[in-house]
Order: C-alpha cells, then sequence, then structure tokens
C-alpha cells in the first residue's frame, strides 16, 4: 500500500476522533478541525471524511461529508498516521461506505425511548429487528475472549424477548403503541424476580433458580409493553460490591480494569455500553446513584415507600429501594412514571399515595429553563470515612464538580456555597448499623417455592459464595431488630432528617447537591475473587445520605476527570419531590451533554 505523505502545512498530530468512532482517540470534548485525508484510487475506495468541528459518536456532529478523491492524490492536512493507524482506517472508512449504500439501519447506540418509538413511526426499524440489535451487542461485547477483559454485565438473555418482540409487532401493526414503554428493552437487576428467567441474585447457590412469579415493578414494565430482554450480575445478594459466584466480577465499560461501583453492577455497565435500552437497579447504600456516576448514566433512589420491592430479595428493608438507571433524565422520568405508586404486597408504598403528580407521569414538565430562580446548596464536606481529599484523583474529581457547581449558577439557579449539616459525618456513622438483613432475608426465603437454602445463616456459611460476601454476611449473622445498637441507629437517622430538613428550610432550597462520589472508579483488585479484603479501597462514596434518611436523590453526569472516567453530581430533595429533580436535572442535561458512550463498545457494523 503506497504511504500517505505528510502535508507541511500543518503540525502532525495522532487524533483520529474525527474519523472514527471506534478510533483509539481519548480525548472527549476535543474538536478536530479540517482534517482532509485521500489514498490513491487503486489502494482504497475513492473518498475521504471531511469533518469540520465534529466528534463522531456521543458528540454533536455540526457537519460531516464524503468527498471524492483526486485520482493518485494523497494529502494529509493536520494528521500524522502510522501504517498500523492507516490500515485501521482504511478499514473503517471501507465499512462507511458500506453502511452509506444501507437504508439507514437504526443504530441502537444511545437510543433513547423517544428515539425508538419515532423509528417505529417511520417504519425504520421492527420491534423483532430492536431486540435482536440489543442481542447482538450483548454478544458481542459482554462476555470475555481469552486472555480479554470485558463487562460481563448481563447474566441472563430472556429466551422469550424475540417472541415478545414479535407479539409487540403484531399489536402494533394493528393499533400502534401499546403503552409508553412499547417493545422497550430493558435490563434488570438479578436481584428482582421474573417468571420467566432464573433469579440467581449474583450467588452460585441460586444457579437456575426460578420463582414462578414476577416482581410488581416486572409486572408494571410488561404491561406499559416493555421487553424483559435480561438479567443483570449484581454483588453477591446484593451486598458483595461488583462480584459474585454466579459470575465473578462486573467492569466498567469506561476502563474495563476499574470497578463499575455498587451492586447494581451489571445493569450500570449494560446500560452505558447499550445493551439494552432502560434499566432496573436497586439501592440500600447507594446501587442506583454509584452505578450512574461511575457509568456516565442517570439514576434515580426514590424517596422509598414510592416503587414497590415485592419480588425483590431484602438487604435492609427500611433503606431497599428500586428505580431506573438509565442514559438520559427524560427515560429515566418514564420509566419511573411507569413502576411508582402503591402495591398492597409492599404496605410502605402506601405512604406515595397522592404523592406524586396527578397525571402520574414524572415526565411531562421537563424544560431547559427549569433551572432558573431554583435555590440549590452545595454540600462540600466529605461524608465517607475512606475519602481522602490527599489523592490524586480526589482533586481530579473535584475540579469536575466545581464546573457542574458554576453550570448550575451560569443555568439560572441560585447557588449556596457552601451548607453545613451539623454533624453530618457523625451521624452517618451511627446510623449505619444494619440488622435487618437476617430477619429479612429468613421472611423472604419463607415465601419461595423450594429454595436452595432456607435462611440467612445458611448463605453466610456457604463454600460457594465469594470470601467477600461470607464476611460481610457472618457479620450480620444474629443481630435484630431488637438489638440496643439498632434502635441507636434509628435514632440518628430521625436525628438526621430533621437536621436536613432543617438546614433546607434555614437555606430556602429547592435541592442539595454533592459529589456522587469523591474518589474515582478504583482500580479492581486482581485477588478480588479471593480476598474477604480486597473490595475495602479507597470509595469516597457521598451515597449514603439519601437512603439514611429516605429522601430522593438523582445522580446526573457531571463530566470526566483528566484522566477520562465519568464523575456523577447527586441532587439531592425533600420528600416526594422526584418531579423537581427530574425537571432540575433535565435542564442542566441538556445543556451541558456530558453523557458519552464508551469507547469499548462501539456500535457494530451495519449488516
Amino acid at each position: 500500500m503506497t504511504e500517505p505523505r505528510l502535508s507541511p502545512l500543518r503540525p502532525a498530530t495522532t487524533c483520529l476522533r474525527t474519523l472514527c468512532a471506534a478510533s483509539a482517540c481519548r480525548n472527549p470534548g476535543t474538536a478536530c478541525r479540517n482534517k482532509i485525508l485521500v489514498w490513491p484510487k487503486h489502494d482504497l475506495p475513492k473518498i475521504i471524511f471531511r469533518t469540520h468541528i465534529g466528534l463522531i459518536r456521543g458528540h454533536r456532529v455540526k457537519h460531516r461529508r464524503l468527498v471524492a478523491a483526486p485520482a493518485a492524490a494523497v494529502v494529509l492536512a493536520g494528521l500524522f498516521l502510522t501504517s498500523p493507524a492507516l490500515s485501521a482506517t482504511a478499514s473503517i472508512i471501507q465499512t462507511a461506505e458500506a453502511a452509506s449504500k444501507a437504508k439507514h439501519p437504526f443504530d441502537v447506540t444511545e437510543a433513547t425511548i423517544e428515539s425508538i418509538h419515532k423509528a417505529f413511526s417511520s417504519r425504520k426499524l421492527t420491534c423483532v429487528e430492536l431486540v435482536q440489535a440489543y442481542i447482538d451487542r450483548i454478544n458481542a461485547y459482554d462476555k470475555p475472549a481469552e486472555g480479554k477483559l470485558a463487562t460481563n454485565a448481563v447474566q441472563t438473555v430472556n429466551g422469550a424477548a424475540l417472541t415478545r418482540a414479535a407479539e409487540l409487532d403484531k399489536a402494533y401493526a394493528k393499533s400502534k403503541l401499546t403503552g409508553p414503554l412499547h417493545c422497550i428493552p430493558v435490563l434488570v437487576k438479578d436481584q428482582v424476580e421474573t417468571v420467566d428467567m432464573p433469579t440467581t441474585y449474583g450467588s452460585a447457590i441460586f444457579k437456575g433458580f426460578e420463582s414462578g412469579r414476577d416482581a410488581t415493578v416486572i409486572t408494571k414494565l410488561r404491561a406499559a409493553g416493555a421487553v424483559i430482554l435480561a438479567k443483570t450480575n449484581l454483588g453477591e445478594f446484593a451486598a458483595a460490591g461488583y462480584a459474585g459466584s454466579a459470575f465473578g466480577v462486573c467492569r466498567n465499560p469506561y476502563d474495563l480494569t476499574r470497578s463499575p461501583r455498587g451492586s447494581s453492577c451489571g445493569t450500570g455497565a449494560g446500560i452505558a455500553a447499550n445493551y439494552g435500552a432502560v434499566g432496573i437497579a436497586e439501592d440500600t447504600l447507594g446501587s442506583i446513584r454509584g452505578p450512574a456516576a461511575a457509568n456516565n448514566l442517570v439514576g434515580l433512589r426514590p424517596t422509598t415507600p414510592l416503587i414497590s420491592r415485592y419480588g425483590m430479595i431484602p438487604a435492609s428493608p427500611t433503606k431497599d429501594t428500586l428505580g431506573p438507571l438509565t442514559r438520559t433524565v427524560k427515560d429515566a422520568a418514564i420509566l419511573t412514571s411507569v413502576i411508582a405508586g402503591y402495591d398492597p404486597n409492599d404496605p410502605l408504598t402506601a405512604y406515595s399515595v397522592d404523592r406524586t403528580p396527578a397525571d402520574g407521569k414524572y415526565e411531562d414538565d421537563l424544560s431547559t429553563k427549569t433551572l432558573r430562580g431554583k435555590r440549590i446548596g452545595i454540600i462540600r464536606e466529605p461524608m465517607a470515612t475512606n475519602t481522602n481529599p490527599n489523592l490524586p484523583d480526589y482533586a481530579r474529581v473535584k475540579a469536575v464538580v466545581d464546573k457542574a457547581y458554576a453550570d448550575l449558577s451560569a443555568l439560572g439557579a441560585e447557588v449556596v456555597d457552601p451548607i453545613v449539616v451539623p454533624d453530618l459525618k457523625s451521624l452517618l456513622s451511627a446510623s449505619s448499623v444494619e440488622s435487618e438483613t437476617e430477619e429479612a432475608t429468613n421472611a423472604y426465603l419463607a415465601q419461595l417455592p423450594n429454595p436452595p437454602i432456607s435462611s440467612f445463616a445458611q448463605i453466610a456459611d456457604s463454600p460457594l459464595i465469594t470470601p467477600i460476601g461470607r464476611a460481610i454476611f457472618r457479620s450480620s449473622v444474629g443481630k435484630t431488630t431488637n438489638d440496643l445498637d439498632y434502635l441507636k441507629a434509628q435514632q440518628a437517622r430521625e436525628k438526621l432528617r430533621q437536621t436536613m430538613l432543617k438546614v433546607m428550610a434555614d437555606n430556602d432550597l429547592d435541592a442539595v447537591a454533592y459529589a456522587t462520589a469523591d474518589h474515582e472508579p478504583p482500580v479492581i483488585p486482581d485477588d478480588i475473587l479471593t480476598n474477604p479484603n480486597a473490595n475495602r479501597g479507597i470509595g469516597g462514596s457521598n451515597a449514603s445520605l439519601s437512603p439514611a434518611i429516605g429522601f430522593p436523590a438523582l445522580a446526573v453526569p457531571a463530566g470526566f476527570t483528566s484522566t477520562k472516567l465519568p464523575v456523577g453530581m447527586e441532587l439531592l430533595g425533600r420528600p416526594f419531590t422526584e418531579e423537581t429533580l427530574f425537571q432540575m436535572g433535565y435542564a442542566y442535561e441538556q445543556r451541558t451533554h456530558h453523557r458519552q458512550a464508551p469507547l469499548t463498545t462501539p456500535p457494530l457494523p451495519a449488516p
């Protein structure tokens, strides 16, 4: 192959991002200007890309066009290519040429509920095609090849998903959309029961176990037209971080050597990598918002009584909740509209009666202007005991959230920076006693048909679970809600709840904001599956505030550190103010556009 000549007109650069979404460029947010590449017609297709201020995949492209190449011309302006890079780019351009001849196939990468439904309406897409596209991505990217790392997000793909999709296509032909989630493929944390798939709880103990019933949220999703596409991996029994004996380790698609944060790791990594359209996660101490922050997603931990937990194995019932994990605020709002509300199988949800929007729709009043006049207080004090302000990544995260707070102000919010919450860290520490797990787990297991074990103590002693899980579970055996320490913890939670309400009232606040975590997602230890202390590293999570007091918190992408790792910002409001949080989060999201798809799972070639 003829080697390209370097133009002497401009300095060299190695950035290929304007040419290829799958390139190795690691400079998100950096625009590449007027870069031209032409090959001799006998070597490569007679096309080039000329991109003006354009970034592919996850970035807005102002102008892109194909340009015919002069015969035997080789021009390279402002771009240095080694031979391997040239070969890779040649292959990409050939793929692009083939794709330009196709009939505009729908790309599921970064698809939203709205874009999917528009594609149905314009007849560019069928439900079967959509579901198959997501299955193809799971098959292509999720499981590691020998010697390679992969996300390892999905436990089970629903064997009935394509049948369900065909049924929805027939229904659409007769009466259009069957509901607000018509043919929306959903990834569900494998902590939640589904009648058509096993529920493993992330543990080898329950390999192949089927409960024969749907959780309430699954029933609501199906009624709204959704396709339950797959069950996702989770930290064992929603307690053992991002590792489980049923699957191994979940990995962060933005850096496969790093943690995806939290037991909802599979839903987080899977939605970030575009293995499904939207996801269902669970949050006891931060496992919706932690994965949201680490995987550049939107995650809502609702007011604790808003969404039913029936059909989900519990960890701490006064803190446990289910919620949406999505790529956009609007999709999180739509999903919440579907799954929120009273369920007689979960008495706690009775508190939510008359506390949801009048029409039941959280997505109706989203606007880019809804930050104007809102008062937001900034909590600067680290809430985790393992936060270390002296580490370099603390400064990198702080730089991102400082910019986020400035953006809130620029978008019209009145930012009160900082606010002081008296005794915040000590009250959080005092409220962290977990004495509910054994009683709640035993009651749940008693409801299941022929479970492989019948008590929490059997789980804690099982040789099948990971050492991390065993250490955590054994520390909870024998504790009850009658313990004096548990009573003191509930008193601390109530004091913190009143303190937060007073701080918000004194400062006339609509919400408070803080970094979901003060450190970058940590590197996964090599001994994560063998060392009971392997994941006890620096996490710096601030996510424990919301579950301690039961208030809703919405995590949104705040940007990337200088090392290209995602950072999340959390907005916390008073009980049942999810609608307000969605409005503020939407306005921030639509003006900042921090969501970017990971480079490790690019769009698949067009068929």
